[in-house]
């Protein structure tokens, strides 16, 4: 039943008067929200994407409109129409009268493609995305549906194809708005504008047409290490110009200089020795910078934090954003620097060392530190003394400490000297006993038999340990009567002999000895004693030369 209706209804000579690629004229049957079907007498009814059409309100069923018809049926024997098609087809020709290349024209945007955007200015016209604004967009979904002026770049009749700009029409009109602003803007001024872009050593601003340079220095009257920390992409902001440079159209711009210079009067705000509280913004090796308030920081240097804690770096104590005290040391205002101490919060401990430290006072301490020339000893927590290695010994030459001492030793040791501006604490070791050399008459003469115990050889000769831990060395030639090259052929280290005193000297604070002579009488002796003396410097050394030959 169905089937003879249609068949009546639209004859064959009615089909075939239907050409596909054709504008034909057709009627509103149904106004949709996402579409419009439109009845052009074929076997059914085509349905038009309502995007098409720029305003559905205008739209009226019954009404007559032109479409294009691309095929008179598809898969589901449906035709296939479009009015933008046919608003194209119709335009085309009205707009190749109007439109040259250069012109202007407008449009609204219909879709975005790949590489930009489809703009309807009566016929489909394309947008590239360089063209679309100043800033190649990253969202092309905005524009779709809105309506703009656009620069016509190219036509190609042929392939009738339109290439437009949106950017060259923005940017004709911010060479004139930067003109006007160049003409109007003066030093101190302020304007409003956006953050463009933002490199390492600034920001640029768009002044509405005019790009300035805002540096880095003029962002804020504190520590900023990159613009991005205050400004951001985008961003409205009200900016002061400082300087106009109109032959190169250029501006610099200052955002610090919108408020008050806050080291205009600083040493009224931060007398020395005032007391203060700051956030930690920056850890450095040598210090610890303290922000007091917006645009003003304080240096607490390391040798500041404590006292008595030994700081390696200030990390190791602190981090950013903890907040502490300080005192005021001094402000110096033409640089922007402010001095500070935490220590200074605290009594200094060293103003009492000299009352718990008197000069001649024994002490006990652990070995702290080993140095080439000393050990430091902690007398307690942050007070440390030095005992220098010619303290350690008074008969022993001592290149290293750790030749009678270790790290982590206990130790006792006298005062010997307190220097409390320098922090500095001298110890003795040798200075426990009385100095051996003061009485060394009384213990040895010239021609006593002695015994010890080989402790060094040199070249030059041997060591002998003797009592009071005093050594006397016995030369190569004193070794034994038969010449010898090598004194280890003879004696051995900790082999115990017999000498003879031949020598005492006791500015050099040296004693020699003779192990042939041990059993010699007194007229034997005193050769022997005679031949010791007429020895060259060169040849015998000092005790100190011939120990550093022996530990070599």
């Amino acid at each position: 039943m169905m089937t003879s209706v249609m068949e009546e209804l639209f004859s064959a000579d009615s089909i075939q008067k239907l050409e596909e690629e054709s504008v034909v004229t057709g009627k509103i049957t149904e106004i949709k929200e996402n579409e419009v079907v439109v009845d052009i007498g074929a076997k059914s009814e085509g349905a038009i994407p309502a995007n098409e059409f720029p305003d559905l309100d205008e739209l009226q069923i019954g009404s007559d409109i032109q479409v294009f018809l691309e095929k008179i049926e598809d898969k589901k024997g449906n035709p296939v129409l479009s009015f933008d098609k046919a608003e194209q087809k119709k335009n085309w020709e009205n707009i190749m009268t109007k439109c040259a290349e250069g012109s202007i024209v407008s449009g609204r945007v219909k879709s975005k493609v790949k590489g930009g955007l489809f703009v309807n200015i009566g016929v489909d016209a394309f947008l590239p995305a360089s063209q679309i604004d100043i800033q190649p967009p990253k969202n092309f979904d905005q524009y779709v549906g809105q309506t703009y002026d656009f620069k016509v770049l190219k036509i190609n009749i042929d392939r009738r194809n339109i290439i437009i700009s949106r950017r060259e029409l923005i940017e004709e009109q911010r060479i004139i708005k930067r003109k006007q602003l160049l003409d109007g803007i003066k030093p101190s001024s302020v304007c409003r504008g956006v953050v463009k872009n933002i490199t390492d050593y600034g920001a640029f601003i768009d002044l509405d047409g005019l790009d300035g340079l805002l540096h880095i220095t003029d962002m804020s009257w504190g520590r900023i290490s990159h613009p991005s920390e205050i400004l951001k992409i985008g961003e409205e902001i009200n900016v002061m110009i400082i300087e106009i440079d109109r032959e190169r159209d250029r501006v610099s711009l200052g955002l610090k200089q919108m408020n008050k210079n806050p080291w205009e009067e600083i040493d009224k705000r931060y007398p020395s020795g005032a007391r203060v509280r700051g956030k930690v913004v920056n850890l450095v090796p040598y210090g610890v910078f303290l922000e007091l308030e917006e645009g003003v920081e304080g240096l607490v240097h390391i040798t500041e934090l404590s006292w008595t804690k030994r700081i390696n770096k200030p990390s190791d104590i602190l981090k950013v954003g903890d907040e502490i005290e300080a005192v005021v040391m001094g402000v110096q205002k033409d640089e922007q620097k402010i001095s500070l101490s935490v220590r200074q919060i605290e009594p200094n401990p060293w103003e009492m060392v000299k009352h718990n430290y008197p000069v001649g006072a024994r002490v006990r301490g652990k070995v702290r530190n080993l140095t080439t020339y000393g050990a430091f000893i902690e007398l307690e927590e942050g007070i440390d003394g030095m005992i220098h290695i010619s303290d350690m010994s008074w008969t022993k030459k001592i290149n290293n400490p750790s030749e009678i001492i270790n790290k982590n030793d206990e130790v006792d040791a006298i005062i010997l000297l307190i220097d409390p501006a320098t922090q500095r604490i001298s110890l003795g070791m040798k200075q426990l006993s009385p100095d051996p050399w003061d009485e060394m008459e009384t213990h040895y003469k010239i021609g006593d038999v002695v015994s010890g115990k080989i402790s060094k050889i040199t070249p030059y000769g041997a060591f002998v340990e003797l009592e009071l831990g005093i050594d006397g060395l016995v030369h190569i030639s004193h070794i034994q009567e038969d010449r010898t090259d090598r004194i280890k052929d003879v004696v051995k280290v900790g082999q115990e002999v017999k000498a003879r005193v031949i020598k005492i000297d006791r500015d050099e604070r040296r004693i020699g000895l003779s192990i042939k002579a041990a059993n010699y009488d007194d007229d034997q002796l005193k050769a022997e004693t005679a031949s010791f003396d007429s020895l060259q410097q060169d040849d015998l050394t000092s005790l100190g030369d011939i120990i550093d030959q022996a530990t070599k």
